[in-house]
């Protein structure tokens, strides 16, 4: 027992010179507040909390298992030992497919209470009162990395909150940038995969990136946000979220507005510089995961303001330019943030692959109030998603704890896991034995019909880096040019043609900090201080 509680306590001085070592070398806007590592003492606080073994050990069958069989195979038949059986064939299933994008992620759940009536406009049932509060669940995810990458690359985030209501579930699914890569969901599929890995050497490329970059143009708004402070958030807590698209929305009267929803943080918005991402993410990959645990687990729990930017029928008819463009942001000073409600993280997840890893987010999750949004994006994510979770889940995914709304009565029947149908209630439908019917809404509503074009304007790249700080401007062209750098000179040259259709200033500096690099590296190999 000594020996033990030896090892426990220098296994804590051990864990807390990491943190203290990560947070030395972070600069001081990066430090928060110093939490108790909980996520490190789980098992720990577990066995305090039990005192003695939760049970007796069974098979999956509920059989119990002997000691013997748990605790030596040799000199026996492996094959009267079921519990040897099925925890080694169980090993080899414990995987499901892991997402494309998005697989890298953090979750906890949580509340969002209504604190302002935004019924003028939207009908949906989960904000129809002041004080209402809808249980959430919240993913946080990097895009490129896969499942355990380190939390601390540079990348746009997600940031998906499924709500609970009572007329199923909603699912806002966003990301930590308020504009997106692509706005013709034609090139997404290349997009991410220009992003991952070269299949012949199975590292990422830089090559394969700004090829990709400098074809498509209309990115590089998205590129300002990626490569300048919003590129490493610290950590999930201190990370806006935004919609993206901006979606219809219909009150009980029938009438539309469109919507693009915030989540801004209420701990403030921090982010970590290049080094500090590279520093922290060597001595913790998982720090934004630990992160949000601990802040739960020690009370502290994190909420953000939901807002939404309102336009009527007339103020879309009436723009100068696309609103429905996922490449460009609503202007702030045209269309104001409007307050609606708070969203509360208290919980973390018990099982990390039922409540995060199983999470299934699909755009097409809307209730009635919130039609969606009418641009062509939207519309492919909405297959897309879904296409993905009965991929990755199987049929019945909503029939995963995680996944199911309230209630459902539906007519799906069969595939695997079906646990939904519990009655013997018709199959089909239309039916004339008492069957789930549907319901009648005189002003539901229907998607407005949009045309968008492919049309380039960088005006709204260029106003972002005109107000940014100097400090900001150096860190985003600094940023730029070790990624650029890396690209060979061709791609360098058609990136710096798109700068300076944003900004002439940002363009002279990108191209004066890669002829600096270049004629460094050159000097190197000049002296013989170039790799042999």
């Amino acid at each position: 027992m000594t020996l033990n509680a030896d090892f426990t306590k220098m296994a804590k001085a051990i864990r807390l010179l990491v943190l203290v070592a990560v947070a030395a070398g972070s600069s001081a806007e990066a430090v928060d507040k110093y939490y108790e590592d909980l996520a490190s003492q789980q098992t720990v606080k577990f066995a305090e909390k039990t005192g003695t073994p939760i049970g007796i050990l069974t098979t999956s069958n509920g059989a119990p298992v002997e000691y013997r069989d748990a605790n030596v195979s040799l000199n026996r038949r492996i094959i009267t030992n079921e519990f040897l059986l099925e925890t080694l064939t169980h090993l080899n299933r414990q995987r499901i497919p892991e997402r494309v994008v998005h697989a890298n992620a953090a979750g906890a759940s949580g509340y969002f209470e209504v604190t302002h009536d935004i019924t003028d406009i939207c009908k949906a049932k989960f904000l129809n009162q002041i004080n209402k509060k809808t249980p959430v669940a919240v993913r946080f995810s990097t895009t490129i990395p896969n499942i355990g990458g380190s939390d601390t690359t540079r990348d746009g985030r997600g940031f998906a909150v499924k709500f609970y209501t009572e007329d199923g579930n909603f699912d806002l699914v966003g990301l930590s940038f308020p504009v997106f890569s692509i706005k013709d969901p034609l090139f997404f599929p290349t997009f991410a995969n220009a992003q991952g890995r070269n299949p012949a050497t199975f590292l990422t490329d830089d090559n394969m990136r700004w090829d990709f970059f400098t074809l498509r143009p209309e990115i590089f708004h998205f590129l300002m946000y990626r490569f300048g402070d919003e590129g490493i958030p610290d950590g999930y807590r201190h990370m806006p979220g935004f919609s993206i698209h901006t979606y219809q929305v219909i009150n009980e009267h029938g009438n539309y507005s469109f919507v693009r929803f915030h989540l801004v943080s209420n701990q403030g918005f921090k982010y970590l510089t290049s080094a500090e991402a590279t520093r922290i993410g060597g001595l913790d990959p998982d720090y934004a995961i630990r992160d949000l645990y601990n802040a739960i687990a020690n009370g502290d729990y994190p909420s953000w303001q939901l807002y939404v930017q309102v336009l009527s029928l007339e103020d879309v008819k009436r723009a100068d330019f696309d609103v429905f463009d996922t490449t460009r942001i609503l202007p702030l000073d045209k269309y104001p943030l409007r307050p609606v409600g708070q969203l509360v993280l208290n919980k973390n997840p018990v099982n990390y692959f039922a409540e995060v890893e199983q999470i299934a987010m699909c755009p097409n999750h809307l209730v009635p109030g919130i039609l969606g949004a009418p641009d062509q994006l939207f519309q492919s994510r909405r297959l897309s998603y879904r296409d993905a979770q009965l991929y990755r889940l199987g049929a019945n995914f909503q029939n995963i704890p995680i996944n199911c709304p309230f209630r459902s009565f539906t007519y799906n029947i069969n595939g695997l896991f079906n646990l939904e149908k519990t009655d013997d209630s018709p199959s089909y439908y239309p039916n004339t034995y008492n069957g789930p019917v549907p319901y009648v809404d005189v002003n539901k509503g229907e998607l407005i019909e949009i045309v968008q074009d492919s049309s380039l304007s960088f005006d709204q790249a260029a106003r972002h880096y005109d107000n940014l700080t100097e400090g900001a401007r150096e860190r985003l062209i600094g940023n730029f040019v070790d990624s650029l750098g890396k690209a060979s000179i061709n791609l360098q040259e058609r990136a710096l043609k798109w700068f300076r259709l944003i900004h002439e200033e940002l363009a002279e500096r990108v191209e004066h900090g890669l002829l600096y690099n270049r004629n460094k590296q050159q000097r190197s190999v000049d002296h013989g201080w170039g790799y042999r």
